[in-house]
């Protein structure tokens, strides 16, 4: 029976078995159980062949299983397929492929998705709002927004405090304060979400002493609000107010978790202590605190910032994960401190455990060049960053280039200069 069949059987089965027009040997069932095992979207295929084939396309759970599954593997057109073999899907599933599109970076889609939905007169629900109002965001499309929260409290909406949130955070991202403001003092229902999105968008617009008067005002702080206001301090124009909220946030029996910690190693940075930053760290170890690589990356970074690039090899040398961001760090860390040898070194290390690196990795190499007066090594990993990789280079890039090829004609005759990559 195909039904007892493992997976690793459906690569190797003859086409001739598996697409047998015996519908008795494989039911819903059958076919649930081999998309609960499937591991590949070659797999996935066929099994969606023995679907069709034995008429079990109006299974509604079958079909989300499979979009569920082609969202996981990024196959978004495969997805549309699936969605469009389904007889009079339902609103869940409208909004799982909206769900699938945002998730996978086709945000266009997800709200030609949602405007189809609304042409079809498919009931919405209130979990349809908030996935567009996502994809509103990810397309910075704030008119479109707007249209659809109109809809919403149409629909009767109205008051969900959730939906309001959405809104607020697409307005404040987007750079729309007042608007963002305006929502947030008409809202009917506010939870500690809405405060601390509140007061991270007005950081995030540059308007910390807003901020800092609706902080004041908060009826209850989570571990978050006082987070984003720490990190509000850490990168104003005073540092140091991040570890004075940080011991109020202490004496208030509120326990700070990784982002915390983040925030005033940021602001040890900012007011370039090494003495605040150590501390810090040991704050971070007696507490039991994983130094993984949010934390790590952050620990390297003020280390170097604070003039101490051999404990920001310890920690780079002691992460046991490390993110491009964290290899980035130490690249650049070696660069600027003047060991370019060794910041180059590391590229090619990173590039033989095959992690993919990104501009702001070349970034940090042709700092390293820049710093060594190495013209020609700094040529070849500008061309390598452009043809190896495809990355579109940027300003701060040809800065860095042009930087190189003024401090060389110091050195050498002007006339012996390429300047033709400029």
């Amino acid at each position: 029976m195909v039904a007892c069949l493992s997976l690793s059987t459906l690569d190797v089965l003859p086409t001739r078995k598996f697409h047998s027009t015996n519908t008795s040997i494989f039911t819903s069932q059958d076919a649930l159980a081999f998309l609960r095992r499937c591991n590949s979207f070659k797999q996935l295929k066929q099994i969606h062949s023995k679907i069709i084939r034995n008429d079990l396309c109006n299974h509604q759970l079958i079909f989300v299983k499979m979009l569920r599954l082609c969202s996981s593997y990024g196959k978004l057109d495969y997805a549309t397929l699936v969605f469009q073999q389904i007889k009079d899907p339902s609103t869940f599933t409208w909004n799982l492929l909206m769900r699938a599109y945002i998730v996978n970076g086709y945000s266009n889609r997800a709200i030609l998705l949602y405007n189809l939905m609304i042409c079809r007169g498919v009931s919405v629900d209130k979990f349809t709002f908030p996935f567009v109002m996502k994809a509103c965001l990810a397309c910075s499309c704030v008119e479109k927004a707007k249209e659809v929260y109109g809809f919403a409290i149409k629909s009767g909406f109205c008051g969900d405090v959730y939906l309001d949130n959405v809104l607020m955070d697409l307005y404040l991202k987007c750079g729309v304060l007042d608007d963002g403001l305006k929502l947030f003092d008409k809202m009917r229902h506010r939870n500690v979400v809405s405060w601390t999105t509140m007061i991270a968008g007005l950081v995030c617009n540059g308007r910390v002493d807003l901020a800092e008067e609706l902080f004041k005002k908060m009826p209850v702080k989570n571990v978050v609000s006082w987070t984003a206001m720490i990190n509000a301090y850490a990168r104003s124009v005073k540092p140091e107010k991040a570890f004075e909220l940080f011991a109020e946030m202490l004496r208030d029996n509120v326990e700070p978790n990784a982002y915390t910690l983040v925030g005033l190693l940021v602001a040890s940075a900012e007011l370039e202590s090494l003495k605040l930053g150590g501390w810090v760290h040991d704050f971070a170890i007696k507490k039991g605190f994983e130094v993984g690589v949010f934390l790590g990356t952050a620990l390297i970074d003020m280390y170097s910032k604070c003039g101490s690039l051999e404990y920001a090899r310890r920690v780079f040398e002691s992460m046991e994960s490390r993110s491009v961001a964290t290899w980035n760090v130490m690249i650049t860390s070696l660069g600027v401190h003047g060991h370019g040898i060794e910041a180059l070194a590391l590229f090619e290390e990173m590039e033989r455990m095959s992690i993919k690196p990104d501009a702001i990795t070349f970034m940090g190499v042709l700092c390293a060049c820049l710093h060594k007066n190495d013209i020609e090594k700094g040529r070849h990993y500008f061309y390598y960053m452009t043809e190896r990789y495809a990355i579109k280079p940027t300003t701060e890039h040809y800065v860095c280039l042009f930087e190189m090829y003024s401090s060389a004609a110091k050195l050498l005759d002007p006339k012996s200069l390429d300047f033709s990559i400029l």
